[in-house]
């Protein structure tokens, strides 16, 4: 039996790196508020689980800045497992925790290239999962998918649930990772889902989304449509994030939150694994999972719609070029096919 616990989502200040040394002093941030963290939380029941928000080690100058992708790749990108992840393992083991973070990281088959890496981390300091991210902020967010280098992923990998939206199954239940972006496309919850996730951490996104409730909506959909708990925490250095910090049960209802925005702090709330099992297993409408009509969703599918392999033979370039490149013949697409059709002001 798992019994409850507290999950805690960090919400740090941070620093913009400009070479990875810089990466140490947003761990010394973390450090000291975990320790602040969990004092208070562990006052009720334990913390089990701690989410340390995307951008917390490294910030996004690589997107904010427009930097050279290669560039950025040797320079500032972590190894997976390396000295940071250490440190991170150091912080689990000292507070018998399993944490969930983020880093921009390279590959070791792809040295100048590099990938946005989910991991997690267990009380002993090891890293026991990587999910590396599939759906980007796209416009400026050039960190490689592996659907940008997909035959070279399936050839390596598998063509596997696991291959793309990898679980690992711990003492305090089934856990994977989403993450920002990749929680507006339902395809993501479902897959981590079908591969048995049942407490999903999402790193975050930043503003507008946090502020004109497309996090919020979009958190409590892919917990309520999938059963499974949703752990969130976040991030700001000048106020990106917008705050809207919160842990969604499989039912959708928030059970924890943290609007503030005002220098950092931290969001909390329990998990209860046996009662989401027990939902699973005894719910007739709501676990709503064992009634998808799987050959006719295929069916949505079956025609591709964003281009797979596209940085195979060529480094991620600049975000005027990938507008240019991208965004713009996907938009044309989706009108050729007719499933958008154009606005009345549209010059075309």
């Amino acid at each position: 039996m798992i019994e409850p616990y507290n999950a805690v989502g960090l919400i740090p200040t941070f620093y913009g790196i400009r070479r990875r040394d810089d990466i140490e002093h947003n761990i010394e941030h973390i450090k000291s508020l975990t320790k602040a963290a969990f004092w208070l939380s562990n006052l009720d029941i334990a913390v089990k689980l701690l989410a340390i928000p995307e951008g917390a080690l490294m910030g996004f100058n690589d997107e904010v800045l427009d930097v050279d992708h290669a560039d950025y790749a040797r320079t500032c990108c972590i190894d997976i497992p390396g000295p940071e992840t250490a440190e991170i393992g150091k912080l689990a083991k000292q507070w018998n925790v399993y944490i969930m973070a983020q880093a921009k990281a390279r590959h070791p088959d792809w040295k100048d290239r590099f990938f946005n890496v989910g991991f997690i981390v267990d009380p002993d300091g090891e890293v026991i999962l990587q999910h590396y991210k599939i759906s980007a902020l796209l416009p400026v967010e050039r960190s490689v998918s592996p659907h940008d280098v997909y035959d070279w992923w399936i050839e390596k990998y598998g063509r596997t649930l696991q291959a793309f939206w990898p679980v690992a199954d711990t003492k305090i239940g089934r856990l994977g990772i989403m993450m920002a972006m990749e929680g507006n496309y339902p395809e993501n919850g479902r897959g981590l889902a079908m591969n048995g996730a049942e407490v999903v951490y999402r790193a975050s996104m930043p503003c507008p989304f946090t502020e004109n409730d497309v996090f919020e909506i979009s958190n409590r959909a892919r917990a309520l449509e999938n059963n499974m708990y949703y752990p969130e925490g976040r991030h700001f250095g000048i106020d990106a994030g917008g705050g809207q910090s919160m842990i969604v049960d499989y039912r959708g209802q928030l059970v924890g939150k943290q609007r503030d925005t005002n220098g950092s702090t931290f969001v909390s709330g329990v998990i209860n694994i046996e009662a989401l099992r027990h939902h699973r297993e005894s719910a007739q409408v709501t676990n709503w999972m064992k009634d998808v009509r799987a050959e006719l969703a295929q069916i949505i599918y079956e025609q591709p719609i964003y281009p797979k392999n596209r940085y195979i033979d060529k480094v991620p370039g600049k975000h005027a070029d990938y507008k240019r490149e991208v965004i713009d013949k996907q938009v044309a697409l989706m009108q050729k096919r007719g499933i958008w059709k154009k606005p009345a002001h549209s010059p075309g």
